[in-house]
């Protein structure tokens, strides 16, 4: 049995220190010859993000709709505050091919103006529990089935109800601009915005939606991964009230951070200085892999070292390999092995 309150000292190319003490074991697979917190600065690292390999996706545009029998609905019950970071052209869908075994094709939402959201019901027992599932795509786009409809998949067979969240994109948060070739950070947090509302509006349909309104949590994939981080203790309004669904909480009951991004900075220096980390923030589940060439590490090491230090519940698991973006395609590997740790994880915080 590990003792609960030991101390992992992380020694950084940069030689700074970070210590981390886990009050849940650490079980990840741990790659201490091969840190790579400075090899390339978030969030700019976020620049490229394809779920495939081989062929360049094709661009239709129109509205992204889910399945037959899922409803996609608007969050804001009129034009978002705000609105976009630039005028856009309408939204667009680029659909990867992808193997069989993956479905054969995969999308990301370009040009997302009007957020929305995906509810998907859960499949036998309803254990009351819901997910809001926050894609990735460097702020740039919204991987809505990678990393958003296939997590879904999963949350539901297992009695969660899943939703998932479409935000403004580009220019939600600090993204990487390829026409400027350079990081641009907008003024007005409107991903933030978005992901806050959702919450919001889903714990207003708790009874709808049968679920306990104090067993919602986020789960985010890279860039989603800081709007969890973002939820967890940006708990203040980001944009005025727009009716009485905001006066409802936007803190989540629990969080999942899978391989997040833009929370290390300067080439793994320094803590993102506009991400606050509060001792009211949700227990917190963080999944990364040690050879991740788009985020790097660090952000997962800084993330859970500054929650451990606010007395934060955290668990952190770390595999040797995985990449970037492997959601759930890496079945048969070690780091295929995170859905299972995050249900058992789930059970022990009481929230399945």
């Amino acid at each position: 049995m590990p003792d609960p309150k030991r101390r992992n000292t992380i020694r950084l190319p940069n030689e700074e220190t970070i210590v981390l003490r886990f009050r849940l074991p650490l079980l990840g697979a741990l790659a201490l010859t091969s840190i790579a917190c400075g090899a390339s600065p978030a969030p700019q690292a976020d620049k490229q993000f394809p779920p495939a390999k081989n062929e360049p996706p094709v661009r239709t545009t129109g509205v992204w709709q889910p399945a037959a029998g899922l409803t996609q609905q608007p969050i804001w019950p009129g034009s978002p505050p705000d609105g976009t970071l630039n005028p856009q052209p309408p939204e667009s869908v680029d659909t990867y091919q992808e193997p069989p075994e993956f479905g054969g094709k995969s999308y990301a939402v370009n040009d997302i103006a009007i957020p929305t959201m995906t509810v998907m019901p859960p499949k036998g027992r309803n254990t009351g529990t819901a997910v809001i599932v926050f894609p990735g795509g460097g702020f740039q786009k919204v991987f809505v089935t990678l990393e958003g409809t296939e997590i879904c998949d999963w949350l539901v067979a297992r009695g969660i109800t899943c939703i998932v969240s479409k935000y403004r994109a580009p220019g939600g948060n600090d993204y990487w601009n390829a026409a400027l070739r350079r990081q641009i950070t907008p003024k007005i947090p409107r991903a933030l915005q978005d992901a806050q509302r959702t919450i919001r509006l889903v714990r207003s349909k708790a009874k709808e939606l049968g679920i306990d309104p104090n067993r919602i949590g986020v789960m985010g994939f890279s860039a989603g991964g800081y709007l969890v981080a973002q939820t967890s203790n940006i708990l203040t309004p980001t944009y005025k009230p727009v009716d009485a669904i905001d006066s409802i909480s936007s803190r989540p009951d629990f969080a999942v951070a899978l391989y997040p991004g833009h929370i290390c900075r300067d080439d793994g220096k320094t803590f993102d200085p506009k991400l606050p980390v509060i001792k009211t923030a949700p227990p917190t589940f963080i999944a990364q892999a040690w050879d991740d060439p788009t985020d790097p590490i660090c952000n997962s090491l800084m993330y859970a070292s500054a929650l451990d230090k606010a007395g934060v519940s955290t668990e952190v698991h770390l595999f040797a390999k995985g990449g970037h973006a492997f959601g759930l395609r890496k079945r048969g590997q070690p780091v295929g092995e995170w859905p299972e740790l995050v249900e058992r994880w789930l059970n022990q915080i009481g929230m399945m």
